[in-house]
């Protein structure tokens, strides 16, 4: 058996592998729609100041990302995103949310926002940490 070993990420080649495992992954579950959401803070220019960005999938609400510049944390504005994130994705029926973070992000954000951790990766990369939360909603 022969491989093709690469360093160069090659959206080609990620992009394929990605369309086989979705058709694969589709034909074997439950029929559900993964809707992107997405809820921005900008200035008066439009400049993105801050940003959550999620999908719903089935029951579950997914964030992907959260951010919030430097002088706007501390000030409400990463709760106030969730909150939002978490009221449209009931509206969308879900009924769970999950997200990770790394230990230099915000796992103490999301503990005092009720994400409860489901399991962490350790030494990750090197000397810090992932962790992955999930929240009844």
């Amino acid at each position: 058996m022969e491989f093709r070993i690469t360093n160069d990420g090659k959206e080609t080649d990620i992009a394929e592998i990605y369309k086989m495992l979705k058709e694969y992954n589709l034909s074997k579950r439950e029929k559900s729609e993964d809707v992107p959401l997405g809820i921005y803070h900008e200035d008066e220019n439009g400049n993105k100041q801050a940003g959550l960005v999620a999908d719903t999938f089935g029951n579950w609400l997914c964030i992907h990302y959260l951010f919030v510049a430097e002088g706007l944390r501390g000030h409400g504005m990463g709760k106030e995103l969730i909150a939002a994130a978490e009221k449209e994705a009931i509206k969308r029926g879900c009924k769970y949310a999950f997200v990770d973070t790394f230990s230099f992000q915000a796992p103490e954000f999301y503990k005092k926002l009720g994400y409860k951790e489901v399991f962490s990766l350790r030494e990750y990369p090197y000397a810090g940490a992932r962790y992955y939360y999930t929240k009844e909603l």
